[in-house]
């Protein structure tokens, strides 16, 4: 009997800890989350935009840059090369130019996830960052946009031991940049076991030609990443702890915490507005939706801004949402004279007026 007793007690515990862990992994999924429609006027899709724009970058003057046909690990994919694309805010028609990639590129394998644009103040170079996964693998592909507005310039491929499981970069010259680590783990089963245990090893990591670093860890997947204005701070996207963090730029270029700003969804990647510093973010409403995709239940989007995101009192606002009837999905929101840019995981691109 006492055997019996000790089992019985055992099987009980264990019970109460699965059930305790199922219900921390749908809090922080926020499997049961449902929020309603809140529209903007004069929405209109992209044209040509059908497999995703995953990430999506604008120049000081209108010139927006989108990245498409992402494949990523339990998300709908489609089979065609990713491409990079680029939409003059500027010109009424909101037609995307696909960008003619360099013969010495590998075009099948290209996979683009996050991006990321720097100028050269020297020359006004414009260079594109772009995570790339061919194979499911991580590398960095730093090209130079053609002065004939139409061609991208491959200049090099970087690969290293620390930019394992890249997401996002923000580029903070012509050969460096600050890059998340969404996975601690590289084996795929691992990874899945990384989420559902939501364990916080996830990091950002600084790559120069010089140097190479882990700069911050600690989150429970580093999605987005971007920079203050003044290239004072770096802003993390904590994604399973549905915040975004604040970190201060050192001289040696690591980063010291100021801050984590809750959000109340599941935000990818950020923007950031150069006048006012507001962050944008695309954000998933619900995790379960979104990995387990059901066309009859489709992952919805939500656009949220942050001001003042360096004050002690933060306004969160909840700019856009939309159950997936019109937009599945959404991972960045991008801002430019008064139009607001929503790019998604897997499926199109709208551009609505703010006002």
């Amino acid at each position: 009997m006492a055997k019996v007793a000790i089992i019985s007690v055992a099987i009980a515990a264990l019970s109460v800890l699965v059930g305790e862990r199922v219900l921390n992994i749908s809090k922080r999924h926020l499997v049961f989350r449902e929020v309603a429609n809140k529209h903007l006027p004069n929405c209109v899709t992209l044209k040509n935009i059908e497999h995703g724009s995953e990430d999506i970058t604008i120049l000081c003057n209108g010139l927006a840059f989108i990245s498409t046909g992402l494949k990523f690990p339990g998300l709908p994919t489609f089979d065609v090369p990713g491409r990079i694309y680029t939409l003059d805010l500027k010109d009424p028609h909101l037609k995307p130019v696909e960008l003619r990639m360099p013969r010495n590129f590998d075009l099948e394998s290209f996979n683009p996830h996050g991006i990321s644009v720097y100028t050269d103040p020297s020359d006004d170079t414009v260079y594109l960052f772009v995570v790339n996964h061919p194979q499911f693998k991580s590398q960095i592909e730093i090209f130079k946009y053609g002065k004939d507005g139409a061609s991208l310039v491959h200049l090099k491929t970087i690969k290293h031991e620390l930019l394992h499981s890249v997401n996002d970069i923000v580029a903070v010259g012509a050969e460096s940049f600050y890059a998340t680590n969404d996975h601690y783990f590289s084996n795929e089963h691992l990874k899945t076991l990384e989420i559902l245990l939501l364990m916080p090893w996830t990091n950002v990591v600084y790559y120069s030609p010089n140097e190479v670093k882990v700069v911050s860890e600690g989150y429970h997947f580093a999605n987005g990443i971007n920079m203050s204005p003044d290239q004072r701070y770096i802003y993390v996207a904590n994604i399973f702890n549905h915040s975004v963090n604040v970190l201060e730029k050192k001289e040696d270029n690591t980063l010291t915490p100021v801050k984590s700003v809750t959000l109340g969804s599941l935000c990818d990647n950020i923007e950031v507005d150069p006048k006012t510093g507001d962050l944008w973010m695309g954000c998933h409403i619900n995790a379960k939706k979104l990995f387990l995709f059901d066309p009859k239940d489709p992952p919805g989007s939500e656009v949220i801004r942050i001001q003042n995101i360096l004050s002690d009192q933060p306004v969160v606002t909840q700019v856009y949402t939309d159950d997936g009837g019109v937009l599945m999905g959404s991972s960045v929101a991008a801002v430019y004279g008064g139009k607001l840019l929503i790019g998604t995981v897997f499926h199109k691109a709208l551009c609505c007026d703010l006002k």
